[in-house]
C-alpha cells in the first residue's frame, strides 16, 4: 500500500521533502540490486571474465553512499532553509 499524504503534496513542505528524499534513495537502492544482483549472477553463470563488473559495483555503490549520506546527514529539511525567488 502506497504511503498517503494527509495534506496536497508541496515540494516546500519540509517533511514531504524529508519522505520524498528517503523514497527516492529507497527506489535507487532497488535498481542497484536489481542491476547489480542480475549482471554478477549471468557474470558467474557464464564465467565470463569482465573486469569491468568490480569497477562498475564499486563506483555505484560508492554514489549510493554519497546518495544516503547526503540524506541522512546534509540535507536542510528546515522551513527556514527554502529561497524565495
Amino acid at each position: 500500500m502506497p504511503p498517503r499524504w494527509p495534506r496536497k503534496p508541496d515540494r516546500t513542505d519540509p517533511a514531504y521533502r524529508r519522505l520524498d528524499d528517503r523514497m527516492n534513495f529507497a527506489v535507487h537502492v532497488a535498481i542497484f540490486l536489481a542491476c547489480n544482483s542480475g549482471l554478477w549472477f549471468v557474470h558467474n553463470v557464464k564465467h565470463a571474465t569482465w573486469s569491468w563488473i568490480v569497477w562498475f559495483t564499486g563506483i555505484w555503490a560508492i554514489v549510493l553512499l554519497l546518495h544516503l549520506i547526503y540524506i541522512a546527514a546534509i540535507a536542510d529539511y528546515s522551513v527556514e532553509s527554502k529561497t524565495n525567488g
